[in-house]
């Protein structure tokens, strides 16, 4: 991983960065490898209520896909459209 993560170090608390650092994270996860749909909504939620406003979820999602390569839209989609249980796999 040779990129940042877009993260609010001025507004948000130490626990807020480490949640939206494991959604990222979990993003990763299902391009690199498979994630649990469960745990992939979870922080998803939890990223959600931090950063409730739809355009900053799209600007901070973007700037984490134009560094990563990996899209938190598509990904999230995804998850949203399969069972409870299900592994999440993702392609470039």
């Amino acid at each position: 991983m040779s990129y940042h993560y877009p993260i609010d170090e001025i507004y948000w608390t130490k626990e807020e960065i480490i949640d939206v650092v494991n959604f990222y994270s979990m993003v990763e996860q299902a391009y690199e490898k498979q994630v649990n749909r469960d745990d992939l909504l979870l922080s998803y939620t939890r990223f959600k209520q931090i950063v409730p406003s739809k355009s900053e979820e799209k600007k901070l999602c973007g700037q984490f896909e134009k560094e990563s390569g990996y899209s938190c839209y598509r990904t999230v989609k995804k998850a949203k459209e399969s069972s409870a249980g299900d592994k999440i796999k993702m392609e470039r």
